[in-house]
């Protein structure tokens, strides 16, 4: 009897351990879900705090942060509050991956959210979806986000950048028709998927540069986009290195027309890298997809202005600070859709439903089979050191379809700033 009972106990815990689902980390309920308990969501994330991507992004995380500082003053998600752990990484791919290891296997994160880079995320997608572990709203705008069934967990934010390029050449291509049209990217899959965009629209461009962020001298580059007598120069590039590569133009008597994408372009952080030669950002063209930070009339701006005051010690308001803020309104969002009982699986198919609203000029786009993020973006110009919005806002995809109008309005922001469940 004793025996028997003793293979009966034994059978007992293993079916019970099978069911748990903890090989896989999904968890079948909030109950054995890593990161969830009956009071917290412990999320992490992986940013350039020091390092050539510093200027600017520095700022995203601190500002997600605030915001879901804001959350839990106002009661948390289903009586969760969120914890958000930021670790730099420097923006070297060898460090993302030491620390988001330690992110997942350590600290045993919920999710991760909104980890930063194109090169530095993209060596962790595999080691994620082997731990299965939720990869939200990476903010970049690279393709490789966008695979849902190699991927299934993974979900990009920004517009991609074959969409963004293709926006920006339509621009080129109308308003500056006949001068000759060139390129510098970063040698990644930020650079190669941005010029594919460009070249989609524009054809082969004249001349073609790349450079890499170990290395801050752009000299040769600028100088070789002068001798090719470029009018226009199209630059797919993080701050340090557009404000490097304008300045550097400068220095050499080159002075094109440069448009810029939209996660190079933030004229706070340009200013503040160029010093006395901001003025060489006055008619720089670029392209944004949410609410501009210095347009206070805006409800979504006074919102996150709110919140910068009270929960993050008043930093300056810029273009970073509205991203920051953006993306933690779109993961609470995601929260409240997928109800208390919060897994891993149930986030994933929560955005994977879709249905947001928020600040977005254009909607997200995710369902089953498209995990990118924002479709489309509208064109601003530097006037007076600020981004103006001009024109209306752009829709298209990565492929061959054509850059649309989109005419719709965002969304107004809740009463209390903080979506309904």
């Amino acid at each position: 009897m004793k025996r028997t009972a003793t293979v009966l106990v034994a059978a007992v815990l293993l079916a019970a351990a099978g069911c748990s689902n903890s090989g896989n980390g999904s968890g079948t309920s909030s109950a054995d879900t890593p990161g969830v308990t009956d009071t917290e969501i412990v999320v992490g994330t992986h940013m350039p705090l020091t390092g050539p991507a510093a200027a600017g992004y520095s700022k995203i995380a601190p500002a997600t942060k605030a915001y879901f500082d804001y959350v839990n003053a106002n009661g948390g998600i289903h009586g969760r509050k969120i914890t958000y752990k930021i670790m730099d990484d420097g923006y070297n791919p060898a460090n993302t991956q030491q620390v988001v290891r330690q992110l997942v296997l350590q600290d045993k994160v919920f999710a991760i959210l909104n980890g930063l880079g194109t090169p530095t995320h993209s060596g962790v997608l595999d080691f994620l979806k082997t731990n299965r572990v939720p990869d939200l709203f990476v903010a970049s705008g690279s393709r490789s986000w966008n695979q849902p069934d190699k991927y299934p967990g993974t979900f990009g934010f920004n517009p991609d950048y074959t969409v963004e390029g293709k926006i920006l050449a339509t621009h080129v291509k109308e308003k500056f028709a006949g001068k000759k049209v060139c390129f510098l990217g970063q040698d990644d899959d930020f650079g190669r998927d941005s010029l594919a965009g460009i070249e989609k629209v524009l054809g082969p461009v004249a001349a073609k540069q790349t450079y890499v962020t170990s290395n801050p001298n752009v000299g040769p580059q600028m100088g070789a986009l002068k001798a090719a007598a470029c009018e226009v120069v199209m630059l797919a590039t993080v701050p340090g290195f557009t404000a490097l590569s304008i300045g550097t133009g400068a220095k050499i008597g080159f002075k094109p027309q440069y448009v810029v994408s939209n996660v190079g372009s933030d004229p706070t952080t340009l200013a503040k890298t160029l010093g006395p030669a901001a003025g060489l950002l006055e008619g720089v063209v670029a392209a944004n997809y949410l609410p501009l930070a210095n347009d206070s009339a805006n409800p979504w701006i006074q919102l996150y202005t709110k919140v910068n005051s009270q929960y993050n010690n008043n930093a300056e308001m810029d273009n970073n600070v509205v991203y920051g803020m953006s993306v933690a309104y779109l993961f609470v969002q995601a929260l409240q859709s997928a109800g208390k009982d919060l897994t891993r699986d149930g986030i994933i198919a929560a955005v994977q439903k879709g249905g947001f609203t928020g600040p977005g000029l254009v909607p997200v786009r995710y369902s089953a089979t498209d995990h990118s993020g924002y479709g489309g973006e509208q064109l601003t110009t530097i006037e007076g050191g600020q981004a103006k919005y001009f024109g209306k806002a752009f829709r298209t995809d990565d492929k061959d379809a054509a850059v649309e109008v989109y005419e719709s309005s965002p969304a107004a922001p809740p009463a209390n700033g903080i979506p309904a469940a």
